[in-house]
C-alpha cells in the first residue's frame, strides 16, 4: 500500500509539458462593466462571456483525462510562439486582454454613432525571444517603443523598417514607455525611459512581411513580436473588471454588453445568449480558441444562443460540443451580430445620449 501512494504521490507532482484546457465560466458582462459621463440603460440584457480553466498537467492529471470528455490537451510550444519562454504567457494573456477592452470601447461607441477619434502612439511588445537583444536588456511584454535614436515611431512597420536594414551589432537606443502588469492584470504605463541595446544578426531565412516597402531577408533583429499602439478618444469613462481573465476572446461579449448600456431598448429581444470571438476598433471579429469547451460552459450557464467567430473551425468545435438546446451563429462582423440579434427581436442600438 505504501508503495502505491508513493507511486501516486510522483505522478501527481510529476510535471508534463502539456496543458489541458477543459470547460470554464460563463460569466454575466453587466455587472464588470461602468460607465460616466453619458446616459446609460438601467434594464442589463443577460450577455455571458465565456472563459476556460488551463492548467499544465501532473503524469497522473494527464492519464485521468483520458477519461474526461469536452476537454483537450495542447504542448506549451502551442501557447506562445517559437522562441517565446513560457514565463511571458501571463503578461501576454493580459496585454491581449487590454487590447480587447480598448478595441470593445471604440467598437460599441463607433456602433450606437458617437465619433471616436484614434492617434498614434508607437508600437507594443507582444513577445520578446530568448535569447536576443531585446529579452538581455530587459524589454517586457506590453512595453511601448516610441522612438529609437532620434526617430519617433509611430508604427509597428515603421519600427520593423528601421531595424530590417541595420547591420547586426548596430548599437541603438530605444525610447521606451514602460508598463507595470499588476497581479490581476491591470496595465499602467511609466514615464519614458532610454533603453540601449545592440541589434543582433537575424536568423537564416527570416525576412519580415507585410510591411510597406519592406522586403528581402531580415539582416538583424531586436528579438521582438510587435503591433501598433493606439490612443482613442472616448466620450465617457468605462471601466470593465476583467480581473484575473486573460486573453482577447471576450471582446465581442465585452462590446455588446457596452452598447447595451449605452442604448434604449433590449439588444438580444430578452434572450439569454453567450459571445466569444475577438474585436478590433473597426468590428471585425476574429477566431479564438477552447470554443468547445466554452459550448459546454455556456449551455450550462443556461445560454438559448451562442455567437461564434466565423473562422479558424470555432463554429465546428462548438457543434462537435453537442449541447442541447444551444444554438450556434457563426458571426465575422459586429453589423452581421447586431443583424442576427435584431431577427431574434432584438432592437436596434439608439443612443441615449444623443453623439456629438
Amino acid at each position: 500500500m505504501l508503495v502505491i501512494v508513493a507511486i501516486i504521490f510522483v505522478l501527481e507532482t510529476l510535471h508534463t509539458n502539456d496543458y489541458l484546457i477543459s470547460p470554464g465560466n460563463a460569466t454575466p458582462v453587466a455587472p464588470l462593466v461602468k460607465i460616466h459621463g453619458v446616459a446609460t440603460n438601467p434594464r442589463h440584457d443577460k450577455i455571458m462571456l465565456a472563459d476556460v480553466f488551463e492548467q499544465q498537467l501532473t503524469v497522473l492529471g494527464w492519464i485521468a483525462t483520458h477519461f474526461q470528455s469536452h476537454v483537450q490537451i495542447i504542448t506549451a510550444n502551442e501557447l506562445v510562439e517559437p522562441g517565446v519562454p513560457l514565463d511571458e504567457l501571463s503578461a501576454q494573456g493580459f496585454l491581449q486582454m487590454s487590447d480587447a477592452k480598448q478595441a470593445a470601447e471604440t467598437a460599441a461607441f463607433r456602433a450606437v454613432g458617437w465619433p471616436v477619434p484614434a492617434t498614434s502612439t508607437g508600437t507594443i511588445v507582444t513577445a520578446v525571444v530568448a535569447p536576443s537583444p531585446a529579452r538581455s536588456a530587459s524589454v517586457k511584454v506590453g512595453d511601448e517603443i516610441i522612438g529609437i535614436n532620434t526617430t519617433t515611431i509611430r508604427s509597428s512597420c515603421q519600427l520593423i523598417g528601421y531595424v530590417h536594414v541595420l547591420a547586426p551589432k548596430t548599437p541603438l537606443t530605444l525610447h521606451v514607455r514602460p508598463v507595470k502588469i499588476s497581479k490581476t492584470g491591470v496595465l499602467t504605463y511609466g514615464a519614458p525611459t532610454n533603453v540601449k541595446l545592440a541589434t543582433a544578426k537575424a536568423p537564416t531565412g527570416v525576412a519580415s512581411t507585410g510591411c510597406p516597402g519592406v522586403t528581402g531577408a531580415d539582416r538583424s533583429f531586436l528579438g521582438v513580436s510587435v503591433e501598433d499602439g493606439f490612443s482613442y478618444k472616448l466620450p465617457a469613462t468605462v471601466t470593465i473588471n476583467t480581473a484575473n481573465i486573460g486573453g482577447p476572446s471576450a471582446g465581442l461579449a465585452m462590446t455588446l454588453s457596452l452598447i447595451n448600456e449605452l442604448s434604449s431598448g433590449s439588444l438580444t429581444g430578452h434572450h439569454v445568449i453567450a459571445v466569444t470571438g475577438t474585436i478590433d476598433a473597426q468590428g471585425n471579429v476574429g477566431p479564438v480558441g477552447g470554443v468547445e469547451e466554452k459550448a459546454v460552459a455556456v449551455a450550462r450557464a443556461g445560454a438559448s444562443y451562442f455567437f461564434v467567430p466565423d473562422g479558424g473551425g470555432d463554429v465546428a468545435a462548438a457543434r462537435d460540443a453537442h449541447q442541447q438546446g444551444l444554438k450556434i451563429i457563426p458571426v465575422t462582423t459586429l453589423k452581421q451580430v447586431l443583424g442576427e440579434l435584431r431577427s431574434l427581436g432584438g432592437a436596434k442600438p439608439q443612443p441615449l445620449t444623443a453623439p456629438s
